[in-house]
């Protein structure tokens, strides 16, 4: 019978603009071991704004299109232009999670008609996902499409922080910045699991919010004795790897440094090489898109800096890992996983300038949901 709907797309043409639109489209029927699903509920990460505006300026936006089949088209820098070679002429879904209940399914899994699922894969802003059965988990009973709209990216990211923590023998975690949603999510994993947590924020508000879910240690960058307190901090958790969302600029040196400094304080004699004990540094976000300052005569010979990305990580680990950490997720999805939204909007509110300037800023505690029924 095919089902029809709307579905966001991102093209950047080689003329070297940006559009944005949402197009109807008709998906067919699912195959044997496929399912539809109807999209309820899908989040705005900082992973699919990466991929919604890719390297367009978005202070110059151009409205156009109809009101059925309305556009936004941007200006993308012409030194940005090489990095995106690849996708050029290409329109591309949007979405990497979401949830909603299975309206058809194939001869293979006509079981899950009629439950609400969880999803993984992309395209999931639109109305209707055509998605193979074994990439939806049946969300518990009572649980809300927006309960399990994020439950593939942040937990598991955070949960992938602390396996790759424990995995490489360190004892205590540096997070920053700490009152993201994600933040929030391995601060109440670190709580459970009993794991020495250093967290890093901008605000005493975020500070607060912190303090508020069980967290001990909490730090304000923007305090003149920041540098001070990391190390005193560092020095009693003996953190020695850090997991940092920002990026740019001096702040993943300063965690470099301190840990140095809090290793220095416990060495018996002056080593000119400095400590021997290991440093790590992952960068796993872009929000500060300077480059990354690293003032490494202070590190000592004793560390490394390295990209982390969730994606490559679950393909890294085994299907039984894999298998737990889903399941923990499951098991605690509206306590330890739960997500907060400062705003649900409808599909077609992606596509306004202001909505797009808002959710572009990535700003630290605020988290959108799209409910496409809401328009």
């Amino acid at each position: 019978m095919g089902w029809a709907g709307r579905e966001l797309r991102s093209t950047i043409g080689r003329s070297g603009k940006l559009v944005l639109s949402i197009q109807n489209i008709e998906r067919d029927d699912p195959g044997d071991d496929e399912i539809i699903v109807r999209v309820e509920a899908t989040p705005i990460n900082p992973s699919d704004i990466g991929l919604l505006l890719g390297p367009a300026d978005v202070s110059d936006i151009a409205v156009s299109g109809s009101a059925a089949e309305p556009e936004l088209t941007f200006k993308v820098p012409e030194a940005r232009l090489a990095g995106v070679k690849v996708r050029l002429g290409q329109s591309l879904a949007v979405g990497n999670e979401g949830a909603g209940t299975v309206v058809a399914a194939g001869r293979n899994a006509t079981a899950l008609i009629g439950k609400r699922v969880g999803m993984f894969g992309g395209a999931m802003y639109a109305d209707y996902r055509r998605i193979r059965a074994e990439d939806v988990i049946p969300l518990p009973e009572g649980a809300s499409a927006a309960d399990g709209a994020s439950m593939f990216i942040n937990p598991l990211t955070a949960l992938g922080f602390v396996e790759t923590a424990r995995s490489e023998g360190h004892k205590a975690i540096v997070h920053t910045p700490a009152a993201s949603n994600l933040g929030q999510i391995l601060q109440r994993i670190c709580v459970v699991d009993g794991i020495p947590l250093v967290n890093i924020v901008r605000s005493e508000q975020q500070a607060a919010l912190l303090h508020g879910i069980g967290a001990t240690y909490v730090l304000n960058s923007k305090d003149d004795d920041f540098n001070n307190r990391l190390t005193d901090a560092i020095a009693e958790t003996d953190a020695t790897i850090a997991f940092d969302a920002i990026g740019g600029g001096s702040l993943g040196s300063d965690i470099l440094q301190a840990m140095e400094r809090a290793a220095v304080q416990k060495m018996p004699a002056f080593d000119r090489y400095g400590s021997t004990v290991f440093k790590q540094l992952y960068v796993y976000g872009g929000l500060d898109n300077a480059p990354t300052m690293l003032n490494r005569a202070t590190f000592g010979y004793a560390w490394s800096v390295s990209a982390w990305l969730v994606f490559h990580y679950l393909r890294k680990i085994d299907a039984a890992t894999l298998a737990r950490l889903r399941q923990r997720v499951l098991d605690e999805l509206t306590t330890t996983f739960a997500s907060h939204y400062t705003r649900t909007i409808g599909l077609a509110e992606v596509l306004q300038p202001e909505m797009v300037r808002a959710f572009e800023r990535k700003a630290t505690g605020e988290k959108f949901l799209i409910d496409p029924s809401r328009g």
